[in-house]
């Protein structure tokens, strides 16, 4: 079987294309990085690929709010090619930037009162660490459940906040933080309501996240490689194994 093919979108602002398509081809897909410009002039580019991601940075360097410009000009000019791509089965990841595109666009939940927002961390500043996250009980295809992942963050609008009618349904919530082996007591590094580390939509298929899988995917991208009883693959690499995995069985 031939390897799935993967759509890394840019835009202006974005700065984890070059190194989040390299986790994916580390994983077993190809792929490429196109600017959405040349996707909203050809929406049928996106029936060549099996996933789609739209990785981190500061989209349109975060005008308005994180990944507002970016989600309006996708669901402006996009919306039918992305509900076809999805029914065909598609994956979407949404990685930092890419997930709060992924709630401006209202991807991520069926209806306007399942949608949090991703709002300011409690902290008030950009917070940049490593944080233990652990895989709920939902349906997505990309985590493995039950698993921990030890992942770097780096945001200051990951903050899953729920308006007074809002709400999360609990299949939907894919990762949570906790706190790692290094770790005494509870982490959690933004304040997010219900320690919400990432969401997916109802079919599993839709992944936004705050951490970046595609900045481990090598022992010595760890913090602490060199002090050994580091596995030779990061904990990233396995989020994209399994997205490849679940294109191809």
């Amino acid at each position: 079987m031939s390897a799935p093919k993967v759509i890394v979108l840019r835009a202006a602002g974005i700065n984890c294309e070059a190194e989040t398509l390299q986790a994916w081809e580390m994983a077993g897909a190809t792929g490429e990085i196109v600017h959405v410009n040349r996707v909203l002039e050809e929406p049928e580019l996106l029936g060549r690929y099996s996933a789609l991601t739209i990785p981190g940075g500061f989209s349109y360097g975060d005008d308005i709010a994180a990944g507002r410009i970016l989600a309006r000009r996708v669901m402006l000019g996009l919306a039918d090619a992305l509900a076809g791509f999805c029914d065909r089965g598609g994956l979407i990841l949404g990685i930092c930037n890419g997930f709060q595109v992924l709630v401006q666009a209202g991807l991520l939940g069926a209806s306007a009162s399942e949608r949090a927002t991703l709002a300011f961390n409690t902290c008030g500043h950009y917070v940049c660490r490593w944080v233990t996250v652990e895989s709920a009980a939902s349906p997505c295809v990309m985590l493995n459940a039950g698993q921990r992942y030890f992942l770097p963050m780096a945001h200051a609008e990951g903050r899953i906040a729920l308006g007074e009618r809002a709400q999360v349904e609990p299949r939907r919530v894919a990762l949570r933080y906790v706190a790692g082996a290094r770790r005494v007591g509870h982490v959690n590094p933004n304040g997010s309501w219900g320690d919400i580390a990432a969401l997916t939509d109802a079919t599993g298929r839709i992944l936004g996240m705050m951490p970046h899988p595609e900045r481990f995917v090598r022992r010595t991208q760890h913090p602490f490689w060199t002090a050994g009883d580091v596995a030779d693959d990061g904990d990233g690499l396995t989020i994209f194994r399994s997205a490849v995995s679940s294109l191809t069985c």
